[in-house]
């Protein structure tokens, strides 16, 4: 008998060989989530954790849970009276493990009801039996843990955080978690089935400008110099690429030292995804593919291919951004055209100032039928504020067709006021929202209203999605460079190994030299708003390469300088080829519709990059720093 008299005589159970005899001799024949009603009958054994105990004034219930799942099991007197009289301690979390014979729950008496009705619990896989228990032995007692270990708990994130290993036993988070596993396996299988190969990089590399900002790591054994944690494989995919792999994939973690928000985390895991001999459509083709595997693995659900797609200019107009979520409506509509043709004469010179000085004038149309009150406007306009903006200009149509709420417009002419209407489509009893200035200010103000109002709306939920609203979309056919304001130079809007089109090639000439005008051959995948992944055809000619970098000020010097073992690759036959990455962490937030980021992974970061849990980043003592060669300098106040 694996219970002892002494063991419970004694105030607590401590385990000892008896535990370890048990597992040895009694091997677990199911999990907590596995029996049915098809098992009635059989002897089984159990492992797991106390979720809760209830003492029926003889019988003891327990249910016990493992990852799989509850099972109810019942301790009573006549039924194993050592096992019973143990029960009588078991708290919440204990480790415990029991051998027991499957049960109908049977029928219970309700007083609702005022007749007997069956037991079952509908709620639970497992409702329809019991387990009767007849040993059972203590694996390890638990102190109260500070939260309830339960599906939803109150208990702040800072708490849970700074307790994870007993955040992950709840079955809401186990089950997130052991759906990442599952695309992890799907996503793995996927490329092998179409012949990729697995292929690792390294995590320490050499720093090469541009992207994000990387994490440094200092090397003892060449002083004073540095690793870079590598913020993507890119440069080494490439060359896998010019060696022959073909086609390459890896489930990698990456590194940025960027702030952090909702969606993103210092270190994450990315699908990286290389080919060689590929154009755009083939890589779309591939990732297609995969999405569709990922989401009839977790939702059941066949994804309808090919996406759609949608020129990154045509994003920005009418969405503000190059990940627009498309589940509402709310779209923007420009009108400097509109405000050009009135000029001054128009009646709305702010707007006239702004087109003059080749700003952005935009508009968003709220229907009637979401009426908004003056108030509720007001506390739009603290929203668009708290972004930057000077204030939000609003037009509220009345049912007779007049402009009130519109004070930018007392003068406005009504030819102007009509030239709005005609170009954005507003009605009487719609409302009107304006912002104008600086493009890429007004993109983002007009961008992040849009989606603040749709969520205000009720047109999307906060977070996850409904009604099966999976809307993907490639945003595509982006410029290659952007104009950097403070360093008064053209940088690569995304990294300088992405291949012009064929068309734009012109503009990197001296004659016609323009690279505003340059287009590429860049691509981005999105997801109700998220973009989840990003990629490019590469530059594998040299002689463009060279164009490229000259467009954005680097000389032959400085590339070789910080691109010199890839732009050699180059010279020896890199073939056609190009790739993509995608952020698994950011699929995995979106398939499970969970509300954070962290949600999905293990062992999270919070937003100021600290582990609540282990205390990192943590202090080191000067020894260590000195084997490094580095010393810890205070900021300068």
């Amino acid at each position: 008998m694996y219970v002892t008299a002494d063991a419970l005589r004694g105030l607590l159970y401590v385990p000892g060989p008896m535990a370890t005899e048990f597992i040895s001799k009694t091997k677990r024949t199911h999990s907590c989530g596995a029996l049915r009603a098809s098992d009635i009958g059989k002897e089984v054994v159990l492992f797991g954790w106390v979720q809760n105990r209830r003492d029926h004034g003889g019988l003891i219930f327990i249910d016990l849970r493992d990852r799989d799942g509850l099972t109810q099991i019942v301790f009573g007197p006549e039924l194993a009276a050592e096992a019973h009289t143990l029960a009588e301690r078991f708290r919440s979390e204990w480790v415990i493990g029991i051998r027991g014979t499957v049960r109908s729950r049977g029928m219970q008496w309700s007083k609702k009801e005022n007749k007997e009705v069956p037991a079952t619990n509908p709620n639970l896989a497992t409702g329809e039996i019991e387990v009767v228990v007849l040993e059972a032995t203590v694996f390890n007692k638990a102190q109260t843990p500070p939260f309830e270990i339960s599906e939803h708990t109150s208990a702040n994130e800072e708490i849970r955080l700074a307790h994870r290993y007993l955040d992950l036993r709840r079955p809401t988070l186990q089950r997130t978690i052991m759906t990442r596993s599952k695309l992890n396996a799907a996503t793995r299988q996927y490329f092998v089935d179409n012949g990729f190969l697995e292929l690792e990089t390294p995590f320490m590399g050499r720093y090469t400008p541009g992207g994000a900002r990387n994490f440094l790591v200092p090397s003892r054994l060449n002083p004073g110099n540095f690793y870079a944690l590598a913020e993507s494989p890119q440069l080494y995919k490439q060359l896998f690429m010019v060696a022959g792999f073909d086609k390459y994939f890896q489930i990698v973690k990456c590194f940025r030292d960027e702030d952090l928000r909702l969606d993103r985390q210092p270190e994450f895991t990315q699908i990286d995804v290389e080919m060689s001999f590929v154009a755009q459509d083939d890589i779309f083709a591939v990732i297609e593919g995969l999405l569709k595997k990922l989401w009839k693995e977790v939702h059941g659900i066949d994804l309808p291919t090919p996406f759609r797609r949608m020129d990154f200019d045509e994003s920005m107009a009418r969405y503000g951004n190059d990940k627009p979520d498309l589940r509402f409506a709310l779209e923007h509509t420009q009108l400097n055209d509109v405000i050009a043709k009135f000029g001054s004469d128009g009646g709305v010179g702010p707007m006239w100032d702004s087109v003059q000085q080749k700003g952005l004038v935009k508009a968003l149309v709220v229907p009637a039928k979401h009426a908004l009150s003056r108030s509720e406007i007001d506390k739009l306009e603290e929203y668009v504020k708290g972004m930057g903006a000077g204030g939000l200009a609003r037009a509220k149509l009345a049912d007779n067709g007049d402009w009130t709420q519109a004070p930018l417009f007392k003068n406005a002419k009504p030819e102007l006021k009509a030239a709005i209407l005609e170009a954005t489509g507003a009605k009487n009893g719609d409302l009107l929202l304006f912002q104008f200035g600086k493009p890429s200010q007004v993109h983002t103000i007009m961008a992040n209203l849009r989606v603040h109002l749709a969520k205000k709306l009720g047109l999307i939920p906060e977070f996850g999605t409904k009604d099966g609203q999976w809307n993907f979309l490639w945003v595509v056919n982006p410029p290659l460079f952007e104009y950097d304001e403070d360093a008064k130079t053209w940088a690569a809007a995304h990294h300088a190994f992405t291949r012009p089109m064929d068309e734009c090639l012109k503009y990197l000439e001296p004659e016609s030299f323009d690279p505003a005008k340059v287009y590429c051959y860049r691509y981005d995948v999105v997801l109700n708003g998220f973009e989840i992944g990003g990629g490019s055809i590469r530059l594998h000619d040299p002689e463009v390469q060279s164009k490229v970098f000259k467009a954005m000020g680097i000389s032959d010097e400085d590339a070789r300088s910080k691109f010199g073992f890839l732009l050699d690759a180059l010279k020896y036959g890199a073939p056609p080829h190009g790739g993509i990455a995608l952020g698994m962490d950011r699929l995995a937030f979106l398939i499970t519709q969970t509300e954070s980021l962290r949600d999905v992974i293990p062992f999270p970061k919070t937003q100021k990059g600290t582990d609540l849990m282990t205390g990192a980043p943590g202090e080191v003592d000067e020894k260590q720093l000195r084997d490094l060669y580095v010393k810890s300098v205070p900021p300068a106040k």
